[in-house]
């Protein structure tokens, strides 16, 4: 099988300013290859029925914008073929001067792996985009892709960073990622953002927390850096 995965990240600045944020989450979206046009096609129809221009985007929800994000959040759970992951990194658990030779670009990157590594399985075939950041070390995306080649045997077709403002599946990814960021730090002031979060609390049937590993639809997955890395 073909599939695709969108990533984004949300509060990502505490790991390098630990004060900013308490949990910086990393999320992606896969999709199946063949479903890639509906989906765009949907998220299009959607951001034409409320005369949306710009990007989606979990920061701009909005009374205003409320309903167009509660119809892709049902979109996302009365799908099949779209499944979230995220993986929560506590900021003060993070020790780049111990583990990553004090470049918290690398444990940035490592944090990536984790996030994905899980969800690279048999046989199968990856397209891999990642919202698009300037580097210190320009080949930090092709050596994440290697790395995960090492570790499955399947194929990486390709791993690419895409601005979010060119991908709507990264979009999609920035919502989710936002949502989860959202509720570990405790920081829900607007209400049109809390009223998605109960949404999607609703879908789950709980709260939006760590769950477990083998969780197929919304996974968090909850890293626990207490004992080193």
């Amino acid at each position: 099988m073909k599939y695709e995965v969108y990533c984004d990240e949300s509060c990502w600045e505490a790991l390098f300013n630990k004060d900013s944020h308490e949990f910086v989450v990393l999320g992606g979206i896969w999709i199946c290859a063949d479903n890639r046009n509906d989906i765009k096609a949907y998220i299009k129809g959607l951001k034409q029925k409320y005369n949306i221009h710009g990007e989606l985007k979990w920061n701009r929800v909005c009374p205003s914008t409320f309903e167009l994000y509660k119809e892709l959040i049902s979109y996302f759970f009365d799908n099949d073929f779209i499944r979230f992951r995220s993986i929560c990194i506590k900021a003060s658990e993070v020790n780049n001067t111990m583990f990553n030779g004090g470049n918290g670009e690398l444990g940035f990157y490592k944090f990536y792996f984790q996030l994905l590594n899980k969800w690279i399985t048999g046989d199968n075939t990856y397209s891999i985009f990642i919202d698009h950041k300037i580097n210190g070390n320009q080949h930090r995306i092709q050596d994440l892709g290697r790395y995960l080649g090492y570790t499955s045997i399947a194929n990486i077709a390709q791993i690419q960073a895409l601005p979010s403002e060119e991908s709507l599946l990264i979009q999609f990814a920035d919502i989710l990622t936002g949502v989860v960021a959202t509720s570990f730090n405790n920081n829900i002031k607007s209400k049109a953002k809390l009223d998605v979060i109960s949404l999607i609390k609703k879908k789950l049937g709980h709260d939006i927390q760590a769950t477990n590993p083998s969780e197929p639809k919304f996974n968090v997955f909850r890293i626990n850096l207490r004992r080193g890395w």
